[in-house]
């Protein structure tokens, strides 16, 4: 190893002796308010020689490495801005350009009237970018409503999904909106403040900062806003009262100063919303999409948050940004779950309700401190502070051939703090122009969880009396994690057009956990004594990696080549002091390969292939050796000898975007291929007593064991295709995909695949014809295949379909009619749940006040009194279909207010409308 760092060194050594020093640099921003134009195009143009094309990133920087002196022709461009030509002498030295102004296009030209199409937009590379003119929404829309209109946008399961992946990070002008929450961040931005929409894949800070991708991308949604939204505020105020006491009262206001952006919400209601933002309609009915990361939520839910979204720049270098959440929520879920296990005729049935209350405290910041032009400094620290309590009374019956085998009932409940804190800080050097670049990065991880369980089990067994249970006991947990790894990336430019990067990571995750599970003594005494044995375990575990490796990366005008290559060797120690004592420690030696390839075939479309792998170690809680009995006839126990899996994931993605037509296509294949999978092995009949210490299954019981298993495959793939209709004024957009996946597990000791092949389709239409007639229908269907290769007769298809339809109406002077319907066919179900529903939901209101920024309205949640809740889960064992109690049918009379006010002006009022359109006519 010490041969090959010095070889590698010496190498780059031997290169930056002859390597050249000239590079172009500088900076585009809006000359009218100074904000960085990310994603702008930058081409330096010299007669004879082909083009150099880069694309700013979101500082708006551009950099051009390894120009040949000469005379340039530099040309600037970007969506909604005058593109600028201007030339430029490059000699011996680099050249700083400053600041590169960009000047906004006049489009108050009132007595020229213009009539054709809008531009929908471009193809930047990867970037997809639209122009926000193209698309009409109502007057009151959010971006949310806005981004489902563009095509590659559509909403899968509850979640925001561009271009076949979901959405995980939203920046406005560039400027990152901190939170994990998505939707709440695209609702609190109106679409009316909106120039531009970019969609593209973010690299990760670290690479980012040293130029080479290792591999973490984010699907990121980038707002560009008008000039005139810059400055000023909006929001919006609720209240609502209805029937069976159902309430809502929220306010959310958000504060615009050029680079300063402050966000402030609060929220108390008992109608499961999570969250309120500019974007809530009347009553919180209309929105469809209700709960963290997307989906609806299971349960009647009352919440009360706060949370504060800052941005800003400190000074000319600082960039901050940061939020605050508070939330104090109490769940009420009733649940119906019928399991169907694979390798025999036994059945599962669940009746159960949970009663969950939760109260925390999150905090994110994120500090970027650009020292100069060759040096950078990021922090970002994390904390979260949560309490939490959690009671489920589980009424479980076991069949075999109908025929019952156990009667179980019992009482859990729960209480735990937990406090998370992490933290990263990443440094990046530049050597000047020498062409060499050091990053630097650590990362710091805590977690501690102290927790409380008092379990109640009364266990009839209908096969044999005398083996009934009754048992009253307390679990108590104290769990700690650290983690830290740092990363130290060398990277050197070997010529024009390639460079090279020597990469050294090591990492070490430590886990202490302590469980001890006490019996009560006397119906009225405490519970004390010895702790049970076979329920109890003191665990450690110790996972230490390092890893070393050359990256090499090419880029001309139309090509983009990395390849990767890392050495990885770890140890992972296992230890037990507590009941038995005993320890493990492995070693494990990897070569982690990648490689990722772009290729851009003309100005309207690009191909992007990219490989990779990695290793993931097992959880302290697959690896703990002990019994969990919190559902008796499924218990569970960890597996200390557990290895680290390994896997190995390709993407591919195809983008094409027809400014001409405005016809846009997208199609991209993931696939993922795991080695030592933990997979899950159960025991149905009798586990061997080394798991289980003397514990006894009752008739029906499955215990399952994590165990590594080779097999695991995930393949899916997803086109998206776009166009207006002209004759409807309409956006349609038509898209599918192909999924398989393959699951390996064992089950009493034999090996199950549990292979899911699914057909995905859909359509959607949404209008473009006025602001005052605002409607979006789409149908979303689903056929699955599910093959066991233990018990193929147990092989099972269904097919789902879910259809929605949206409108939002100005009928006349301020009168507004909103309806959303959206119907749910679940065919092939188990007995027991429903099969279909209509959720119908609708408002009446009244725009008052000037602006019409007042309303009042009238609004019925699930008018037809039909809303349920039902998923279906394939696992390697089994399938189960649950269904859950969910909010019904109420009516709420809401009074709600918007504020709109900036430098320029107040926002149009709902009967002047400034939107353009796309396929229809423009004047």
């Amino acid at each position: 190893m010490k041969k090959l760092l010095l070889a590698l060194v010496l190498l780059l050594t031997m290169v930056n002796a002859f390597a050249q020093n000239v590079s172009v640099t500088g900076v585009v921003q809006s000359a009218q308010d100074k904000l960085a134009l990310p994603a702008a195009s930058v081409v330096l143009l010299q007669t004879g020689s082909n083009p150099l094309a880069v694309v700013t990133d979101a500082e708006g920087r551009f950099r051009f490495e390894r120009v040949t002196p000469g005379q340039y022709m530099l040309e600037v461009n970007y969506i909604g801005f005058t593109k600028i030509s201007r030339p430029l002498q490059v000699q011996n030295q680099s050249v700083d350009l400053g600041v590169v102004a960009l000047n906004e296009e006049n489009t108050a030209l009132k007595e020229v009237q213009v009539v054709g199409r809008a531009q929908l937009g471009e193809q930047k590379g990867d970037t997809s970018q639209f122009n926000a003119k193209a698309f009409k929404t109502a007057p009151d829309a959010s971006a949310e409503e806005l981004v489902t209109k563009m095509p590659g946008v559509v909403v899968q399961d509850g979640k925001i999904q561009a271009q076949g992946e979901d959405v995980q990070q939203v920046m406005i002008d560039g400027k990152r909106f901190t939170g994990n929450d998505v939707n709440t961040a695209m609702r609190n931005i109106s679409a009316d403040m909106v120039e531009n929409v970019q969609i593209f894949d973010a690299q990760s800070d670290r690479a980012a900062f040293s130029g080479f991708d290792d591999g973490n991308r984010l699907k990121t949604i980038n707002f560009t806003t008008k000039k005139i939204a810059r400055e000023g505020y909006t929001g919006k105020v609720s209240a609502g009262y209805g029937t069976d006491e159902r309430y809502l009262v929220g306010a959310s206001v958000n504060y615009f100063n050029n680079n300063q952006r402050i966000t402030l919400t609060g929220l108390t209601n008992n109608i499961n919303l999570f969250d309120f933002s500019i974007g809530e309609t009347p009553g919180g009915g209309m929105r469809g999409r209700r709960g963290w990361g997307g989906g609806s939520p299971n349960g009647i839910i009352s919440t009360n948050s706060f949370a504060v979204n800052y941005n800003d720049t400190w000074g000319k270098k600082i960039e901050v940004s940061g939020n605050y959440n508070f939330t104090d929520r109490e769940v009420v879920n009733n649940q119906y779950r019928f399991r169907d296990y694979v390798n025999s005729d036994t059945t599962y049935v669940e009746n159960s309700v949970n009663n969950s209350a939760e109260l925390s405290h999150r905090l994110n910041f994120r500090l970027q401190y650009n020292i100069n032009e060759n040096n950078r400094l990021l922090v970002t620290p994390r904390i979260s502070i949560e309490q939490n309590e959690d009671i489920t009374n589980r009424v479980a019956n076991t069949f075999a051939d109908a025929q019952p085998l156990t009667n179980s009932i019992n009482t859990n409940l729960a209480q735990r703090d937990n406090i998370n804190f992490s933290n990263n800080i990443l440094f990046s050097h530049r050597f000047g122009d020498s062409g060499r670049i050091l990053t630097a990065d650590v990362n710091t991880s805590y977690g501690s969880t102290d927790g409380d369980t008092y379990q109640a089990e009364n266990t009839d067994n209908l096969l044999d009396p005398s083996e009934n249970v009754v048992r009253d006991q307390y679990i108590n947990l104290n769990r700690n994690n650290l983690a830290w790894s740092g990363n130290l990336d060398y990277s050197q430019r070997l010529g024009e057009k390639s460079r090279l990067q020597l990469e050294y990571n090591i990492g070490n995750q430590l886990n202490d956990s302590d469980r001890r599970a006490y019996n009560r003594l006397s119906e009225d005494g405490d519970y004390s004594g010895e702790p049970i044995a076979f329920l109890s375990n003191k665990f450690e575990s110790n996972y230490l990696s390092q890893s070393v490796g050359p990256s090499y990366q090419y880029r001309d005008d139309k090509t983009r080549l990395q390849l990767n290559a890392r050495y990885q060797y770890a140890t992972l120690e296992s230890d037990s002091e507590y009941p038995r004592v005993y320890s493990f420690k492995r070693n494990f030696q990897n070569v982690l390969p990648s490689a990722e390839y772009e290729y851009k075939i003309s100005k309207t479309s690009n191909l992007n292939i990219n490989y990779r792998t990695n290793t993931n170690v097992p959880s302290v809680e697959d690896l703990q050796d002990v019994l969990d009995i919190s559902n008796p006839l499924q218990p569970r126990i960890g597996n200390p000898q557990l290895d680290q899996d390994y896997q190995n994931r390709i993407n591919l993605r195809f983008r094409n975007f027809n400014p001409e037509n405005n016809h846009v296509f997208f199609v991209g294949v993931f696939g993922t291929v795991t080695q030592n999978y933990i997979a899950n092995s159960v025991y149905t009949n009798s586990a061997p007593s080394s798991f289980t210490d003397g514990y006894e299954l009752q008739p029906g019981a499955r215990l399952s064991r994590p165990v590594n298993m080779d097999g695991y495959w995930n393949v899916r793939s997803f086109f998206n295709y776009g166009q207006p209709l002209h004759f409807l004024s309409s956006n349609f957009n038509v898209n599918g995909s192909i999924g398989y996946t393959r699951i390996p597990g064992m089950i009493d000791e034999q090996v199950n695949y549990a292979n899911n092949t699914n057909f995905r389709a859909g359509l959607n239409l949404s209008s473009n014809i006025s602001e005052k007639v605002d409607f979006n229908m789409s149908t979303n269907s689903s056929y699955n295949i599910i093959e066991n290769t233990l018990r193929t007769n147990q092989n099972n298809n269904y097919f789902s379909q879910n259809t929605n339809l949206r409108l939002n109406w100005i009928i006349w002077k301020g009168i507004v009619y909103r309806t959303e319907l959206n119907h749910q066919y679940n065919p092939g179900l188990s007995s027991g749940v429903d099969e279909s529903y209509a959720l119908w939901n609708m408002s009446l209101g009244k725009k008052i006040f000037k602006n019409q920024q007042g309303e009042i309205s009238l609004s019925v949640n699930d008018l037809l009194n039909q809303n349920v809740s039902v998923q279906r889960n394939v696992f390697s064992d089994y399938v189960e279909d649950v269904q859950s109690s969910v909010l019904q049918r109420f009516f709420m009379l809401t009074f709600s207010y918007n504020i709109r006010k900036f430098v320029g002006g107040e926002a149009p009022s709902m009967e002047e409308p400034q939107r353009g359109n796309w396929g229809g006519r423009r004047n």
